[in-house]
């Protein structure tokens, strides 16, 4: 009898990834020409963008009737090859009008990053004195895609870093006035620990400019919270213990996001987040980061102005257009592409992340965004079919 029950349960688990895979391959595909913005792409792989290309692989949606979504070559933005060499593929090679035609023929457009590239990034294992900008922030051209998209009625999502540098000014205040979004100059995230010794994802430059200001001080060890102001320069300390009695970012989720969206109550995101404002007239917020300061760190907090509770997700739905700002580098997530192609793989999701470690962003992939894209996504063709 016990080698029996051995043998069904080798069989189930043998089975069980090509039932999932076949479940996936017929569930019924849905076309959707999603128009995806990503000018931060160090790699073939398209880490920036995944997460969204997960999501649309995994719901079945195709870019024609015959092909899916492919994270390394369907986006607008910087295309790595071998060593140096590149391509640049955004829209700022668009003229007004096959702008005009590409709004007229994307159902959405998805910014992912405009950070870009930089030459000391892109060019470091050649040579260290190449400085600046090589390609990077929201151009002319972005802007004048995402008002016909708004105009035209399509759904537009924004997230992390697209208004904050290398964005132009003069083009952040013209996005902020369109979606009725601000975005405060503040930047924050969660390091597991603050030791400059070790820690070697440390930013040099965050180092720099806090000690520049501190007598060339850096007296953090522990894991906490750096803030940085993207106008100034200015970084903000927030460690464990002195500053904060819980060192990670919470995103709390309001009734609605969690009923509509399918949102956790409550979710750590310990990677990049800003600090954005919204005006609530136009916009709902359906979550919120809260930072779990002690009084030293409110005390810290008030000195430059920065509250200790500020959007997340900031949404306008409606008859008029649809818009959601997402104020995390939410699509930035190290996840394996080929489990998307498995039906039901979020009840296995524990498989996938450590929960115990705080610098996994395995369970916020599949906890918060992938319910939150999901439903967007599914409204959003539900739109396109009527």
């Amino acid at each position: 009898m016990l080698k029996k029950v051995i043998r069904i349960v080798i069989i189930l688990i043998v089975l069980t990834p090509f039932i999932s895979f076949l479940a996936w391959y017929f569930t019924p595909k849905k076309y959707l020409t999603a128009a995806i913005i990503d000018k931060t792409v160090m790699n073939a792989d398209g880490q920036e963008h995944i997460s969204f290309h997960w999501v649309l692989n995994h719901n079945r949606f195709l870019k024609n009737n015959t092909s899916g979504y492919k994270a390394s070559a369907d986006y607008f933005g910087f295309f790595p090859k071998e060593d140096t060499v590149y391509d640049i593929k955004g829209l700022e090679r668009f003229s007004k009008e096959s702008l005009s035609l590409l709004s007229d023929d994307a159902d959405m457009l998805y910014i992912t990053d405009t950070y870009g590239i930089y030459n000391q990034e892109w060019y470091a294992k050649y040579t260290e004195e190449k400085k600046g900008k090589l390609y990077g922030g929201l151009s002319i051209e972005d802007m004048n895609f995402i008002k016909q998209m708004k105009v035209k009625h399509k759904l537009v999502i924004a997230e992390f870093n697209c208004l904050a540098s290398p964005t132009p000014k003069v083009l952040r205040d013209e996005f902020e006035s369109l979606y009725k979004v601000r975005f405060t100059g503040w930047s924050g995230r969660y390091f597991d620990s603050l030791d400059e010794t070790t820690n070697l994802e440390l930013p040099g430059w965050i180092m720099s400019n806090y000690k520049s200001n501190h007598n060339g001080d850096w007296p953090f060890t522990k894991d906490g919270i750096v803030l940085v102001n993207d106008d100034s320069g200015t970084v903000v300390i927030l460690e464990n213990e002195t500053h904060l009695d819980n060192p990670l970012p919470f995103i709390y989720a309001t009734k609605e996001g969690q009923e509509h969206y399918n949102l956790p109550e409550k979710e750590k995101y310990p990677f990049w987040f800003e600090i954005m404002e919204t005006d609530a007239a136009v916009n709902k917020t359906y979550a919120s980061y809260q930072l779990a300061t002690t009084e030293k760190g409110n005390q810290e907090l008030a000195k430059y102005g920065i509250p200790e509770r500020f959007p997340a997700i900031m949404s306008h739905t409606g008859s008029a257009y649809d818009f959601y700002y997402l104020a995390g580098d939410f699509s930035d997530n190290p996840i394996g592409f080929n489990t998307s192609y498995f039906k039901g793989i979020g009840l296995l999701k524990g498989f996938f992340y450590n929960a115990k470690e705080p610098s996994d962003r395995g369970g916020f992939f599949f906890k918060f965004y992938k319910p939150l894209l999901t439903q967007i996504l599914e409204e959003a063709n539900d739109k396109i079919s009527l």
